[in-house]
């Protein structure tokens, strides 16, 4: 640790960008020695994005809460960073004790998209880890875990994670690190043996060596079936049956650096039931589960106090739908007295300002509103059972520029199944009459719109569709180009190509994991990020593996064909996603459960859970 430290201090920190990212030491951290098993909690992103996580928080605290566990973190360096260390001979390190990673029990990798998938195995070189699971065979090698949304199709990754954690983490992190210490103790089990008692002995874990795939001479899958015995033949997802992640956010550490999201972020809700057909957020954390009102207010005024920070935010998928907002919103503002402090939201629905929260946020910052009505007309937001109203949303407009806001984000999607031209000129209708918005008030008006490409994700009613070209996609964002104008407009698009490669990752099979080697060896770093992604050593990437990534992207699945992530539960049934698929190409909308009857899903039953209302006492 001191050469580590040593060198860092001498030859490499003086040289980099933002050397706050990697000398640890923060307020809030939690050093632990003497513990029986050791997690890195790897965060595949720069420590700005890593550190803004509410879920990397959530479990830095439950596994470093336990006796005889220690948690510290990691994430990924930036390309000088790395190009240093290497040149150095220093290797990756927790921030907390700057161990080495390959000195770690266990390397626990968050997948929080497919486009971070290339700093994986920058993380695990770096380390002295083989990148490869077949190359970790000796037991002096950490076992390599991943949880997060990309575990729902963990096939591009196979090759390199020992262990995929399906769902949420909070119980089942614990169980297998308590049945590892278990094993490890007793000096018993070789690690093939260690990762069949894992995925016997705990539920949620998936260990691709377990199973196989068979394919009928199209390539396409017949079966994946265990290939040992007390192995479920697909991994069912695990949920915590009663939110209260707010106490484990309390005390987090305090970046010395600017990160994304600097405030006490709080979880008021998990789950969204509003049932998107394009999001995959909306099926994986089903069931919704509500925080008890009184907690939040508390954990707000127990990490204000314990942070510093000015600012309180209360998230989930949709938090607008949080029953209990108004009320735990005004509790924060009271908790946190005498204190000026503010509280944000990270997006609402149209109607929120109604039930007076617009007074209660409206003493502090005005950072910005998010809205997301995602199309440009009524019958497609119909067809993606996108529940908004752009009358009610350009009401919700003018009444925040009553109030004060001067900034408003909008969120829309083009490519989307059934798209049509009138669509897009719908999108440039609503961006002109929310900037227009500002005309009739004095001071500035800014509307900022952000605009993605559909991909087609695994688990939803769309997973079947295919993404569109390239070229499409293109024509349609230069269309947007020509029909929106505004000095007070600003309008950014997700490049197309990024898109296509993270379309291929999303809903590839495991011929992905030798594309992501290549690309990797290639140089490929950082992605999603636009100054670092490298479209050019994509293409050679996937052509010397010999898959074009726009057949993979572009692929239409057949409705009794079997997806590359079969080996997943996720609790919401197939037959739910056809019949989901079916009502989007009728233009019916389906129900929010949250508020009405129940629509069918499968989830409940299937994990044998109750919806968990929101208690607002």
């Amino acid at each position: 640790m001191n050469r580590i430290r040593d060198i860092l201090e001498r030859k490499i920190l003086p040289l980099v960008q933002k050397p706050g990212r990697y000398i640890g030491g923060e307020f809030g951290i939690v050093r632990k020695t003497g513990a029986d098993l050791r997690i890195a909690l790897a965060f595949p992103d720069l420590y700005e994005i890593g550190m803004s996580h509410l879920g990397l928080k959530i479990l830095y605290s439950i596994v470093n809460g336990r006796p005889g566990f220690a948690a510290e973190r990691v994430f990924a360096p930036w390309p000088d960073m790395e190009r240093l260390m290497r040149r150095h001979g220093v290797p990756l390190y927790g921030l907390e004790s700057f161990t080495p990673l390959g000195e770690f029990d266990i390397v626990g990798f968050s997948l929080p998209h497919e486009l971070t998938y290339t700093n994986i195995l920058t993380m695990l070189d770096l380390s002295g880890i083989p990148i490869h699971v077949a190359g970790r065979a000796d037991r002096k090698f950490p076992l390599v875990i991943a949880g997060g949304p990309g575990a729902y199709n963990p096939g591009p990754l196979e090759e390199f994670i020992d262990i995929f954690v399906v769902g949420e983490g909070e119980e089942v992190l614990i169980e297998l690190m308590e049945l590892v210490r278990e094993l490890r103790g007793r000096g018993e089990a070789s690690k093939p043996e260690l990762l069949a008692a894992l995925a016997r002995g705990v539920r949620g874990v998936y260990v691709p060596s377990l199973y196989r795939r068979v394919y009928d001479a199209n390539g396409r899958l017949l079966r994946q079936e265990p290939v040992a015995t007390g192995v479920p033949d697909r991994v069912k997802k695990r949920v915590v049956p009663h939110l209260n992640s707010a106490r484990h956010l309390e005390k987090i550490p305090v970046p010395h650096i600017g990160i994304v999201h600097d405030r006490v972020g709080l979880e008021v809700r998990r789950g969204c039931t509003q049932g998107c057909r394009f999001c995959q957020a909306g099926m994986i954390y089903r069931p919704v589960r509500d925080a008890v009102a009184a907690d939040i207010c508390g954990a707000a005024a127990t990490g204000l106090n314990a942070t510093g920070y000015d600012e309180v935010a209360l998230c989930a998928l949709s938090v607008g739908d949080y029953p209990a907002l108004l009320a735990v919103a005004r509790g924060a503002r009271e908790a946190a007295r005498p204190w000026q402090i503010s509280v944000s939201l990270p997006s609402l629905r149209p109607d929120a300002l109604a039930r007076g929260l617009a007074e209660v946020i409206a003493g502090g910052r005005r950072s910005g509103i998010t809205l997301a009505p995602e199309a440009g007309t009524d019958r497609l937001r119909r067809r993606i059972n996108k529940n908004i109203s752009i009358p009610e949303m350009l009401q919700f407009t003018g009444a925040l520029r009553e109030r004060g806001w001067r900034l408003v984000k909008l969120y829309f999607m083009i490519g989307l199944p059934g798209e049509t031209e009138d669509d897009l000129k719908g999108i440039a209708d609503t961006i002109a009459t929310v900037a227009a918005a500002g005309g009739r008030k004095g001071g500035h008006w800014e509307v900022n719109v952000t605009i993605s490409s559909f991909i087609p994700k695994p688990h939803t009613p769309f997973a079947w569709d295919p993404m569109e070209g390239v070229e499409n996609i293109r024509e349609k964002q230069r269309l947007l180009r020509r029909l929106v104008r505004g000095r007070n407009i600003n309008m950014k698009f997700h490049d197309c190509e990024s898109s296509v490669i993270e379309a291929a990752f999303s809903r590839g099979d495991p011929r992905l994991s030798r594309v992501l080697a290549i690309a990797w060896l290639k140089g490929c770093r950082f992605d999603s990020w636009k100054e670092t992604f490298s479209p050019a050593l994509w293409r050679e990437a996937f052509a010397e593996a010999g898959l074009d990534p726009a057949q993979v992207a572009q692929r239409r699945f057949g409705d009794d064909e079997l997806f590359p992530w079969e080996c997943i539960d996720p609790g919401v049934s197939r037959e739910f996603l056809l019949a989901e698929r079916t009502r989007a190409t009728e233009c019916v909308c389906t129900p929010d459960c949250a508020t009405g009857e129940c629509v069918g899903c499968g989830v409940c039953e299937s994990l044998k859970l109750r919806p968990d209302p929101c208690k607002a006492g």
